[in-house]
């Protein structure tokens, strides 16, 4: 079963946000400054975002981990 281009783009966005805030949230400890805790935050969002989308689409190709459909199974 091939996963979509754009289910790959909402689970990475979601994991992202997820991401960044505990990104912020180790930085702010770190620098005690909310203003380097976001900065940091707003680089690796995008960044990682980018990452995260190109690793998701390389390993779709593999079939490693992934159950052949068969007849039985419902589609839509």
């Amino acid at each position: 079963m091939q996963e979509c281009a754009y289910r790959t783009v909402i689970k990475t966005i979601s994991w992202r946000v997820v991401g960044t805030l505990d990104t912020i949230f180790i930085a702010l400890i770190i620098t005690n400054s909310i203003k380097m805790a976001a900065s940091i935050g707003t680089i690796e969002l995008f960044t990682k975002m980018i990452l995260y989308y190109f690793h998701e689409r390389i390993w779709n190709r593999f079939q490693f981990g992934k159950s052949k459909q068969t007849g039985s199974d419902y589609q839509i």
